[in-house]
């Protein structure tokens, strides 16, 4: 263990940056290792855009029709209070997850722990080693969950990169202990096939369930091999983690999903799911599955059943992740077009590219159906070179309305309403500009969670923010207190 001690014009009010210092960093690591990324969620390699698109770029910063580079720009609402750099942990920073006075913060190259007790001035509590990426991360009790989506030589937090080519190789779950949140002990590793990308928990009181999504299988991967239609489902008792085992893997395409190109141009062919979103008070559950979005049942969470099933084959190029509202009759699905790699939020691309899907959900029990309302996609201008895309986000618990905040990676963070589901609005919003003006780069909010009356971002590139909320419309969700948060696993706010 090394422990480090480190001390037209839009008008928009501009915002100060204000770091976190002070830092108490410890550092676990029993040697080096580099993060190999797989497909989507990654960081694309840093390309040279024209001489006339980097001459726009300058043009429309000295105009103010977007900000400076890294220049800090917010709504009259939105109070930026904090940011923490990276420190010992130099991959991209990934998703978030909350437990008490604690944030938990994924990177390419391990996880961060702060201490939220004060908003204004985060202090880190441990930063832990284990690169793989993309290091999605959970929380549940005194265990702490990380997905590994890169072929690793083992399951160690000491493991090098190795092919998906050959069988040794391994991807899958992590499992930690956080019963001590300054030495978190690795537990626990379940291989699952094709790895795990992103993963949602269903707990109850014995158990912990963990969806695992992955996909991109090939015929020369040993262990990924296609079909590759359902989930990993693992099990794991939380008296006895290092039991932790898959327990099924329920096939949600007999179809074989979206076939994608040719048959649909610009539309992922569906081998996985991306992300899912459950809802276990109402015992629901959403499927971004690239090609395809799902309604369905985890009555068993062991067990879980395809109520619907809806494509866009106009509009959405890569289902991505999902966001139910409170009263379950309404479901926001995300287009991660250009894979987080792309500047989307432009005129070329349109505001229904790229863009979040609402979806009203009609019926009851198993006769329920998705049926599309409309799209909602920022309208604040973002330059060529600005990797722009829509991304995590959660709901702010408001009675009677429905509102939910959102990353678009360098479009920043989003407050939008969309309690009417055919007419969605920005009330809010907070960004950075552009990285560089000269080349396209990743950068900006991957997620954007409102958690006990604040607004937490975890920034690609630059780091762990903070942003408070002042707005009529969303301060009764200040009075909504919860113990613990994971976004994918939508807590009933107002029956607890």
């Amino acid at each position: 263990m090394i422990s480090l001690h480190t001390s037209p014009v839009r008008r928009r009010r501009l915002g100060v940056a204000a770091a976190a210092a002070g830092l108490l960093a410890t550092l676990l690591t029993a040697g080096p290792a580099a993060a190999t990324p797989d497909p989507g969620d990654v960081a694309a390699a840093r390309t040279d855009v024209s001489a006339a698109q980097e001459a726009e770029a300058a043009a429309a910063i000295r105009s103010g029709g977007i900000p400076g580079v890294d220049e800090i720009v917010h709504s009259d609402n939105i109070t930026h209070l904090a940011n923490v750099p990276k420190d010992a942990l130099k991959g991209l920073n990934t998703d978030l997850a909350f437990q008490g006075k604690y944030a938990y913060a994924g990177n390419y190259d391990g996880f961060r722990i702060f201490d939220i007790s004060n908003p204004k001035s985060p202090k880190t509590v441990a930063q832990v080693l284990c690169p793989g990426s993309q290091n999605d991360i959970s929380v549940s009790g005194n265990l702490l969950f990380l997905s590994t989506d890169s072929s690793r030589s083992d399951n160690s937090c000491t493991s090098t990169t190795q092919p998906a080519t050959e069988k040794s190789s391994w991807e899958g779950m992590k499992v930690f202990d956080i019963s001590d949140k300054r030495d978190p002990k690795y537990v626990a590793a379940v291989e699952t096939a094709c790895g795990s990308h992103t993963h949602t928990l269903v707990p109850d009181r014995k158990n912990v369930y963990v969806y695992v999504s992955s996909y991109a299988p090939s015929e020369t991967f040993p262990d990924c091999k296609p079909p590759h239609d359902g989930i990993s489902v693992i099990k794991v008792p939380r008296k006895a983690p290092e039991k932790a085992a898959v327990v099924n893997f329920p096939v949600l395409f007999p179809d074989g999903g979206n076939p994608g190109a040719p048959t649909n141009p610009g539309v992922s062919q569906t081998t996985g799911c991306h992300d899912i979103t459950v809802l276990p008070s109402k015992d629901l559950a959403a499927g971004a599955c690239m090609g395809d979005g799902l309604l369905f049942s985890i009555k068993d969470p062991e067990n879980p059943k395809i109520i619907d099933r809806v494509q866009d084959n106009v509009n959405f190029a890569f289902w991505h992740s999902a966001t139910f509202n409170q009263s379950a009759d309404k479901v926001v699905f995300t287009d991660e077009l250009g894979g987080g790699g792309a500047a989307t939020c432009n005129e070329e691309v349109g505001p229904k590219r790229g863009a979040d899907g609402i979806y009203d959900i009609v019926g009851r029990g198993d006769h329920r159906r998705l049926v599309f309302r409309s799209y909602f996609k920022i309208d604040r201008p973002q330059a060529d070179t600005e990797v722009c895309v829509a991304h995590n986000g959660s709901l702010i618990p408001v009675k009677g309305r429905d509102v939910m905040v959102q990353a678009w990676y360098q479009g920043g963070v989003s407050v939008w309403d969309f309690t009417d589901s055919s007419k969605p609005k920005e009330i809010g919003y907070f960004e950075r500009g552009p990285v560089s003006t000269d080349e396209v780069t990743t950068a900006g909010p991957w997620s954007a969670y409102y958690y006990n009356g604040y607004i937490y971002s975890n920034d690609i590139a630059k780091g762990f923010d903070v942003l408070k909320l002042d707005d009529r419309r969303t301060d009764p969700a200040k009075r909504v207190r919860l113990d613990e948060l994971n976004v994918q696993t939508q807590p009933d706010y107002f029956d607890r």
